[in-house]
């Protein structure tokens, strides 16, 4: 029978050893104790498995190499996955979005499914850690490891990308990728927390917004993102999930700055948040301006709003001029900030850059350089905005190397 060894027993790591065990026999080679690591940590521990979007919708989600996912997506898609982990006793909830979770929210009960998956389908699980490949005249015939070596008809390399490296993505799959010839795209961090010139952000730090719009403008204030949603401060800057989907936008972060303007009060026109703030004021009409927004804003933030309005924080309300009021009216729709950097990419939800697409055949995963060396998931050049689309193209791009790996001529 034929020998296929899969490196990484992450969410590609998981399907393709899976897969490929329904025709040959596997070993899926995971270096940390237990496999699924990152995958039991993905949607702050509630894993957002796919999107139930239209498959046709999803190509629009990856901001680089979308074309290279077409077969991948297409015989592994998003239907199938939900399908998989219902079938393993895993109930699903469809949330905002099209964000598909498991009905329990824990990302640890996917990881269970998957596992079992694997094991039902004969594949042998082991502990150790792969230190190359073994290429003999332009073919792969195995892995060298920690505790030996391992010798095999083709070999999967799922070893994800760099970010959450406690979790094991420690870039590998580079290494291994490299010594095989391939061309490595630089990593970098894609879906990660920003850092702002504005260094006050700290005073705000864990405060969250929800119900937020937030736009980015580049140096030349041309928009190139805006979107709905929910935001954390932090001692550094800005984070959340909208913030995440935004940072995919800005390119040039570090050499350009961006614009960053919240609309803390989105689903108000101004003249209505004006309507708004002058029933406010009546209500309190004895209090100063600092003890009169907190109906409308989170008590920690309305300093700072004051503060960038020009307003003197303890003017009584009566006093508070109509000039002064559009200030405090344009200030909450159009609260400004900087962005300058990102955190490092050890940090980032999904790394950016990898194996290059133009190395491999993405109707079968399989390398153009090596033969038998196959690629699944983050280790390649594909990234995709939050919402369930960078793990679906880890599931469907995992399950297609592990069909077409344990593909043979006489089958």
């Amino acid at each position: 029978m034929m020998k296929i060894v899969v490196v990484g027993g992450g969410a590609a790591g998981l399907l393709a050893a899976g897969k490929a065990a329904e025709r040959a026999e596997v070993t899926l080679i995971e270096k940390n104790d237990r496999v699924g690591m990152k995958l039991g940590i993905t949607g702050k521990g509630r894993c957002n498995i796919t999107n139930n979007a239209d498959i046709e919708d999803f190509f629009a989600q990856y901001p680089r190499n979308s074309k290279f996912l077409y077969s991948a997506l297409y015989n592994f898609t998003n239907y199938d996955i939900i399908s998989l982990i219902e079938g393993l006793g895993v109930k699903t909830k469809v949330e905002r979005g099209g964000r598909v979770f498991p009905e329990s929210d824990r990302a640890l009960d996917v990881v269970g499914a998957l596992r079992r998956y694997n094991l039902k389908n004969g594949v042998k699980i082991v502990t150790d850690e792969v230190k190359s490949l073994i290429i003999e005249n332009g073919a792969v015939k195995g892995v060298k490891t920690k505790k030996g070596q391992y010798e095999a008809d083709r070999v999967i390399i799922c070893t994800g990308g760099k970010s959450y490296p406690k979790t094991g993505s420690t870039g590998d799959g580079y290494k291994f990728a490299a010594q095989a010839g391939h061309t490595i795209i630089e990593p970098k961090a894609s879906l990660i927390p920003l850092i702002t010139e504005e260094k006050w952000v700290s005073g705000l730090m864990g405060l969250s917004l929800r119900n937020i719009r937030i736009t980015a403008f580049n140096a030349k204030n041309k928009k190139v993102f805006s979107d709905f949603g929910e935001m954390l401060f932090t001692h550094f800057g800005i984070s959340g999930p909208v913030v995440l989907s935004m940072s995919a936008y800005l390119g040039n972060i570090g050499k350009e700055k961006y614009k960053i303007e919240i609309d803390l009060k989105s689903a108000l026109d101004e003249e209505k948040l004006d309507a708004r703030i002058l029933r406010d004021f009546e209500k309190y009409n004895k209090k100063h301006l600092i003890n009169a927004l907190d109906d409308l804003l989170p008590k920690a933030l309305i300093p700072k709003v004051i503060e960038l309005s020009g307003i003197e924080p303890h003017k009584s309300v009566n006093e508070v001029t109509r000039p002064e009021r559009a200030a405090l009216v344009r200030t909450i729709k159009h609260f400004t900030l900087t962005a300058v950097g990102v955190r490092p990419v050890e940090e980032a939800i999904v790394t950016s850059g990898g194996v290059s697409v133009k190395e491999i055949n993405p109707s079968t995963m399989e390398s153009r350089l090596v033969k038998g060396l196959y690629f699944a998931g983050e280790v390649i050049d594909i990234d995709g905005y939050t919402g369930g689309y960078n793990l679906q193209a880890a599931f469907s791009t995992g399950y297609l190397a592990g069909e077409s790996a344990s593909w043979t001529e006489d089958m």
